[in-house]
């Protein structure tokens, strides 16, 4: 159960640094649109603006997309004892670790290399509703499921 509780931190930090250098672009060219001074090539001064105003829109959405990654793992259970894989789960078999939650990417801790993945994932649904020593086939490699924290 350590090594579930680990993961779930893993999760929080990865979302909660991607937010933090998200806010952190966005203030930068919010900064950088306000000190845009009006140049004599007025036409270069409205395309510049316009770049950043794009930039910014594009990092609002990235930031929504972190937030909604946030809340759905604020909803993860990390108490979980279920029989068969569910959200919030860490999978153990006999090829790797799975921690289902959200998609943060490698874990690696002392005893085992821990893959947090998004219950969307291929992986994921492959897993999600399996129970202990049912197995999987994932690009041509058959997977069996040997834990279920």
């Amino acid at each position: 159960m350590q090594a579930k509780r680990k993961a779930h931190q893993f999760c929080k930090d990865y979302v909660d640094l991607r937010i933090r250098r998200i806010q952190k672009q966005i203030d930068e060219v919010k900064s950088a649109l306000s000190s845009e001074s009006k140049s004599t090539a007025g036409d270069k001064h409205e395309t510049g603006r316009a770049m950043l105003q794009l930039e910014r829109e594009k990092l609002g959405q990235q930031l929504l997309e972190a937030e909604k990654m946030l809340q759905l793992l604020k909803k993860v259970p990390t108490e979980t004892n279920s029989e068969r894989v569910v959200l919030g789960s860490l999978v153990q078999t006999d090829h790797a670790y799975y921690y289902i939650a959200i998609s943060a990417g490698r874990f690696e801790t002392k005893d085992a290399l821990i893959f947090c993945i998004s219950p969307n994932t291929p992986m994921a649904k492959l897993l999600l509703g399996k129970a202990l020593n049912e197995v999987i086939n994932f690009n041509k490699m058959t997977s069996k499921i040997i834990a279920i924290n």
